[in-house]
């Protein structure tokens, strides 16, 4: 720590040789806890040992609530005024199956951050970036996207369905990917679902892979179509869990496993066992969502679930 400006409540802080002003740590950005942003840096730092591989070569959707979560967010794709000169960043064109919103007016491309460090993530944290979003592919080393190495399927329930739910479909999604060779890696949403991850034995074009989850969407819908639906309306997910096989489009993004999420309390999307997916099936409240605080006792007694093989 090299200076400090009361009046601005700034610190200057070298991190792995680079450095950066934080300010606020005092703020607090959730207010039903007190969960203060020094305290979300502190989460980010202690988590990257397992957070950094798994945004490695992806580009970063980025969800800012900068007067914390009662107030206002806004997605965040570009790279900001500002960004310092030694972050990765990836320019991403907009058009085809990778269109989106969030290009700049007038602009064909979009120039994302590539979080693979601890200064560019904690850079992040300190703009209020509480949720980080990545696609399913990655960007190769000349700096153009890939096709996607993996595939996601998000269980989202309708009232009065719950966590409960979506772990008796996340069994069912495992078999139907099973069948298919491919093994699924289950992460809690951080907010009401579950995620469901499956690496891809080749690189596949994104409306491939989008093809293949929503045959497995539909299979499952047709086998269960009382508590599984693969259709987007919301007034047909009461009581079901809508499998969203559309995360795998080029364009769409999924949030990161040990991400926040910008809810009411702090929570974080968090990879769990297949053991406890069972218990949850079987026990409505056997299976909750995870605070920063439980997922950093988690990954010290655990290790990274994520990509541990059971």
């Amino acid at each position: 720590m090299a200076s400090e400006k009361p009046d601005k409540q700034e610190v200057r802080v070298d991190v792995e040789g680079r450095t950066l002003t934080i300010s606020n740590l005092h703020k607090v950005l959730y207010p039903r806890t007190g969960f203060t942003k020094g305290e979300v840096l502190n989460y980010y730092a202690q988590v990257s040992p397992v957070l950094l591989p798994l945004l490695k070569d992806r580009c970063v959707t980025r969800i800012r609530w900068p007067h914390g979560v009662q107030e206002g967010s806004f997605f965040e794709k570009n790279t900001p005024a500002g960004t310092p000169s030694w972050v990765r960043t990836a320019k991403v064109p907009t058009t085809g199956s990778r269109a989106q919103s969030g290009a700049r007016s007038g602009a064909d491309t979009l120039v994302f951050p590539i979080v693979d460090d601890l200064a560019t993530l904690t850079w992040l944290a300190n703009l209020a970036a509480l949720e980080l979003h990545v696609h399913q592919w990655t960007v190769g080393r000349n700096g153009q996207p890939r096709n996607a190495d993996r595939l996601v399927i998000d269980l989202d329930p309708g009232e009065p369905a719950g966590l409960h739910e979506c772990c008796q479909v996340a069994l069912l999604v495992r078999d139907k990917l099973g069948e298919r060779g491919l093994a699924t890696r289950p992460v809690t949403s951080g907010s009401k679902g579950l995620h469901l991850y499956a690496d891809l034995p080749k690189r596949l074009p994104s409306d491939e892979s989008t093809a293949l989850a929503k045959e497995v969407a539909e299979e499952l819908q047709g086998e269960h179509s009382k508590l599984v639906t693969a259709t987007m309306t919301k007034a047909r997910r009461s009581g079901k869990v809508f499998l969203d096989w559309s995360q795998n489009a080029g364009s769409k993004t999924t949030i990161s496993p040990y991400s926040l999420r910008g809810r009411e309390r702090p929570a974080v999307a968090t990879p769990v066992t297949w053991a406890e997916v069972e218990e949850g099936a079987e026990d409505p409240f056997g299976l909750e969502q995870f605070s920063p605080e439980q997922v950093l006792a988690r990954v010290a007694e655990l290790g990274d679930v994520f990509t541990a093989p059971e």
